[in-house]
């Protein structure tokens, strides 16, 4: 059971958590200070287990500064049986497994340093062996330049030692690059350490720098946690150097690892800023739902329509005139990048509203094989009796084209060679493409959108299991949904495209044949939230802002997961949802 360990705020893999110790850190942190000390609350002599003695050395709980009196160590013993101090296990990533402590320090980093493939296996393979509410620590590696991306991979605690040794070799770093001291004809800081003449700049003040760099880097880490913008800070300072590169890459292939402590949604934006952003879960979730969960349920010719800079689509002046031109008799889906496709039902669902990417004109070809892609699987899912590409040259006409040729369809093209969507014969082609199409009425264009979110948030026919039979209120994108007997069931949540269900609404959907994501509780009834160690088991396919059945011998609730499942279950500090409707049974 870790006592000393907290998260905050998560962002993936990283965290933002609280190390109590005599003074508290919030990680990811360096913690030189504790680890200095020889008689430091994480210092001890517990032995090692015999044949352990490699890969394996434990820090007790009741361990006391230095210098204690043996006897003041026995009174508190006796005064205090329940009180414990901090521990941590030293482990081999090769052979990392669960000792109860509350933090674990990883032996072989030094080896792995500069290895993006091994860096990412220790990691990934120590994560997957120790409890969730547990910190991880990597000592003597840490520099300006790596601490971010290392951050990301889920480490918590870090140590000086990298940076101050190079200090001393006169090696000035900065969050970019190391500089020979001797090269710097300035120094390009303005810390404390920085601030007399460059002429007196000794090595000492050098590696002070550097203890300096290393703070107020881990301080922009913090804050990029806090507001869910870690990657895009990432995707730039991997940039740095090949192995954080390679580093970030290899992590983005740990689907699992990443996929499973990853938000379904957010308030920040994503910023779309390389291809790296393409690799992203969000990104890659998205489109893996699209292609497998989403179905469509109009019965009207499909038109391909390029994004727009204004989120959601169908806000923007473009899909306006789009749409004047459709009335519909069509099924707008938009195409871009990083995205892939974007059905009109799930225009406002993270994240298909919250991205922003850099417009140049131009495709690159990973985008290409990525867009075309996710078309291909859209298409091969769901059947339209007519295809409206409904695109410009730049990039889309090809990649519909690639798409044309690979499922031997037939496509209909609105936008002349060199033309533009908007331009008004453009238009006029789309509106002729239509002629004779029935138009959908806004009802079954609202039905449709509760039914997509269902099948996007929950699974497969979750959205005709739940809702076969409704009414809908209100004005997209607020949409209510009501039984026949005009009880509410559920709302859309118009700046996530997500749906909140109320206690009625999640009774249907404990009786229905979609996949329920509950949460096992004690005999107590949740008011507000549910902390984790009222947990008593939770579903592992539970996401950070699931929607989520909260149940126990005294409770029926429903409201939204802080926390991924398997962190529920195994943490023992946290909120792990908080409670939106509950009843007493």
């Amino acid at each position: 059971m870790t006592d000393y360990f907290e998260v905050h705020a998560r962002d993936g893999a990283a965290r933002v958590g609280e190390l109590r110790l005599e003074s508290p850190l919030t990680t990811p942190a360096l913690v030189d200070d504790v680890l200095e000390d020889a008689g430091s609350l994480w210092s001890a002599d517990r032995d090692v287990p015999e044949g352990d003695e490699s890969t394996l050395t434990v820090l007790p709980h009741r361990a006391f500064p230095g210098g204690t009196a043996p006897e003041v160590q026995e009174s508190f013993a006796v005064d205090y049986p329940d009180v414990d101090y901090p521990s941590v296990a030293v482990i081999s990533s090769e052979h990392a497994d669960d000792h109860d402590t509350d933090a674990y320090a990883v032996s072989d980093v030094q080896s792995i340093t500069g290895h993006g493939a091994a860096l990412v296996e220790a990691v990934v393979n120590t994560r997957k062996a120790i409890p969730a509410d547990t910190a991880l620590l990597f000592s003597g590696v840490a520099t300006p330049r790596n601490v971010a991306v290392l951050a990301y991979a889920g480490v918590d605690c870090f140590d000086e030692t990298a940076a101050v040794v190079k200090g001393m070799e006169g090696r000035y770093l900065t969050t970019d690059e190391a500089y020979f001291l001797e090269d710097l004809e300035e120094l390009p800081c303005s810390c404390p350490a920085c601030q007399q003449p460059r002429e007196e700049f000794t090595r000492e003040d050098c590696a002070e720098h550097n203890r300096n760099a290393l703070a107020a880097e881990l301080a922009i880490v913090r804050r990029r946690i806090r507001d869910g913008r870690l990657r895009d800070y990432v995707e730039g300072q991997a940039r740095h150097d090949q192995w954080l590169t390679a580093a970030m890459r290899e992590l983005d292939a740990q689907w699992g690892y990443l996929e499973e402590r990853t938000p379904i949604l957010r308030d920040a934006q994503i910023s779309a800023a390389t291809e790296d952003t393409i690799r992203r879960v969000e990104i890659q979730r998205f489109a893996d739902r699209v292609t497998t969960r989403y179905r469509n349920r109009f019965s009207n010719p499909l038109v391909l329509v390029p994004c727009s800079a204004t989120k959601p689509y169908s806000e923007s002046q473009s899909h306006r005139q789009f749409h004047d031109a459709v009335q519909w008799r069509g099924h707008l889906v938009s195409m871009t990048s990083p995205i892939g496709v974007v059905p009109q039902e799930l225009e406002t669902t993270y994240p298909a509203q919250q991205y922003d990417t850099v417009v140049t004109g131009r495709w690159s070809e990973d985008e290409k094989e990525f867009v075309s892609t996710v078309l291909e699987r859209y298409l091969e899912r769901n059947e339209y009796p007519k295809i409206i590409a409904h695109v410009p040259d730049e990039g889309y006409r090809d990649i519909v084209s690639r798409v044309e040729k690979a499922l031997d369809l037939e496509i209909t093209y609105t936008v002349p060679e060199g033309g533009h969507p908007t331009d008004d014969e453009s238009l006029a082609n789309l509106s002729s493409a239509l002629s004779g199409e029935l138009k959908y009425a806004k009802r079954e264009r609202e039905h449709n959108t509760v039914r997509a979110i269902a099948d996007y948030l929950l699974g497969d026919g979750a959205g005709d299991d739940l809702f076969t039979d409704i009414q809908t209120t209100s004005r997209y994108p607020k949409i209510q949904v009501r039984d026949r007997e005009d009880t509410q069931l559920a709302t859309m949540v118009p700046q996530y495209g997500t749906l909140s269900f109320t206690l009625e609404g999640a009774k249907r959907w404990v009786d229905s044949d979609a996949p329920t994501k509950r949460v096992e509780i004690d005999g107590f009834v949740p008011h507000g939230s549910v902390l984790a160690p009222g947990v008593v088991d939770a579903d592992e396919e539970i996401r950070v802002g699931d929607e989520v059945v909260v149940e126990g011998p005294n409770a029926f609730a429903v409201g939204r997961a802080e926390m991924f499942g398997r962190e529920m279950a195994e943490s023992t500090r946290g909120i792990a949802c908080e409670i939106r409707h509950v009843e007493e049974k």
